[in-house]
């Protein structure tokens, strides 16, 4: 699977969200660096299942659209 690279602002984002979270929730206090290296650590090993998960979601949905639209489009056999 290829690397998923995040938008600047969005990466960002995350960084921020990450760094508060280490120094609130776990009272460790990390650098912008560190946690690109655990935000990127993050993505490489559990993105994929994520992504995965997100892949059956959507195919989940899709699937039962289909069957709305085969329903809809369906003859009468009188």
């Amino acid at each position: 699977m290829a690397r998923i690279e995040l938008d600047k602002d969005v990466r960002e984002a995350a960084l921020r969200k990450l760094t508060l979270y280490m120094r609130d929730e776990l009272d460790r206090p990390v650098s912008g660096l560190e946690a690109g290296f655990l935000l990127d650590f993050i993505g490489e090993t559990l993105g994929p299942a994520f992504f995965n998960q997100g892949v059956r979601d959507a195919q989940t949905l899709i699937l039962q659209k289909l069957e709305d639209v085969v329903y809809e489009i369906e003859k009468p056999l009188d």
